[in-house]
């Protein structure tokens, strides 16, 4: 009776897998940053219309560095969230440019809330934290990689 061994499992050597074995919980982080890649691209498009509707929602800043129109901060979330939305959909498919687009808009979406930490303090740091998990979910994961 012979086996084949699983090329995902260390081996008694103590030589670490091949390169191209898929880790589970790199491949799961990856099909979770894309969830909340999706997750983060509405809710930056319900900021947008929030910042456009000029609601109570959004907090009155007055001395800023950073500060803009409402009406334009709200058209760059709006924007942004229904790039990221698709691009979080094309990392969800496997798509190949999905991911370095991911990687890229995400560290785009961090600098974002870092701007908007005046208006929206909780949720920008919420989103902060979000956007450097999926980062890292979409960096450690080479299961799809060409190269």
């Amino acid at each position: 009776m012979t086996t084949t061994p699983n090329p995902a499992a260390p081996s008694s050597s103590g030589v670490p897998p091949p390169s191209g074995a898929r880790s589970g919980w790199a491949a799961g982080g990856t099909m979770f940053a894309a969830v909340l890649m999706m997750i983060n691209g509405v809710l930056a498009i319900f900021e947008g219309i929030a910042a456009l509707a000029k609601d109570d929602v959004v907090w009155r800043v007055r001395d800023y560095t950073f500060k803009f129109d409402l009406t334009a901060w709200g058209w760059i979330h709006l924007i942004l969230g229904i790039i990221v939305l698709i691009v979080g959909i094309g990392v969800l498919k496997g798509t190949p440019w999905g991911r370095a687009l991911g990687v890229a808009l995400t560290g785009l979406m961090i600098v974002l809330h870092f701007l908007w930490l005046p208006y929206q303090p909780f949720w920008s740091l919420i989103a902060i934290a979000i956007g450097v998990f999926v980062i890292w979910a979409l960096c450690v994961d080479r299961s799809r990689d060409p190269f």
